[in-house]
């Protein structure tokens, strides 16, 4: 799994203009899923995300998790991720999963983030959104499942 996360003040997703996900201080999290993602992938990156210490403390340094500072987190399919643009200009997706697993796959990352406490809005799998984010900071993190086991 591939994930952008973004520590954001506020952040907001649209599909057809209507507001279908929305939170305050937290993270979005755009979320790519390979075809050979699994549950240990769901496990790892969930743990990674609610447990990353991005939020400043009273000191000012970046010491704090989403649960220390009560964030929520809206989290994106976004299947782009898995774009490959090594060759030629048009990127393949050849290693995203196909729309079903990663469909189940993305649905099993949210219940998991959720059983670790975490408040989480969503998009639309497989709709075409707009993601409207204050990115604060900026802070922006790219985790990927298969480059950390």
């Amino acid at each position: 799994m591939r994930c952008v996360v973004q520590r954001v003040s506020k952040a907001s997703v649209r599909v057809n203009g209507d507001v279908i996900g929305r939170i305050s201080v937290g993270f979005v999290a755009f979320i790519g899923i390979g075809s050979e993602d699994s549950r240990e992938d769901i496990d790892w990156l969930a743990e990674k995300i609610a447990g990353l210490r991005v939020f400043e403390d009273q000191d000012g340094k970046m010491n704090l998790s989403l649960a220390e500072v009560g964030g929520e987190i809206l989290l994106i399919s976004q299947f782009t991720l898995f774009g490959d643009c090594r060759k030629g200009k048009r990127p393949s997706f050849s290693h995203a999963a196909p729309p079903q697993q990663a469909k189940e796959i993305f649905d099993q990352l949210v219940n998991t983030i959720k059983s670790l406490g975490i408040h989480v809005e969503t998009g639309q799998f497989q709709a075409d959104m707009d993601v409207e984010l204050v990115n604060q900071g900026p802070v922006t993190i790219l985790l990927d499942s298969k480059k950390n086991f």
